[in-house]
């Protein structure tokens, strides 16, 4: 069995059951998280619309999210998620402003790892910081059937 998270009538990911319910429940939570709607409706008769125009600002969001912070288990917590995320913001045709969100955060730093050793940590370089989620969601995409 599989489920289908469509824009209109094009699908742009066609999982598992569980890896949907799952992606689902993060969904939920990155929604608390942020703030935010996703635009990732329910799921009903195996299907999910995806509206475009407020899901292109919670992926907007969510990458100034992770830009902001330099918590390793946050990191580590959101990434395959905000991979995910990529992959079906690009088969939407989403741009991602990457030379904003790889510049320095233009907000405070939140949910920093603080060390008694090291002292505060920083978010990753831009350009680095970037790359390495362009790359997750690359080599994501190749492996999420349409």
């Amino acid at each position: 069995m599989s489920q289908y998270f469509d824009i209109g009538d094009e699908t742009l990911w066609n999982p598992s059951n569980g890896a949907s319910r799952m992606f689902q429940r993060q969904v939920a939570v990155f929604e608390a998280e942020l703030e935010l709607p996703s635009g990732i409706g329910p799921m009903e008769n195996d299907e999910c619309q995806i509206s475009p125009d407020t899901f292109e600002i919670f992926v907007d969001a969510l990458l100034a999210k992770h830009r902001r912070t330099s918590h390793s288990i946050w990191l580590a917590l959101s990434e395959g998620f905000t991979a995910t995320v990529l992959v079906l913001a690009e088969r939407a045709a989403i741009k991602v402003d990457w030379a904003r969100h790889g510049a320095a955060p233009d907000a405070p730093l939140e949910d920093v790892q603080v060390s008694t050793v090291t002292g505060m940590s920083a978010p990753a370089e831009g350009a680095a910081w970037a790359a390495g989620l362009r790359e997750k969601a690359r080599e994501l995409g190749r492996r999420m059937p349409r």
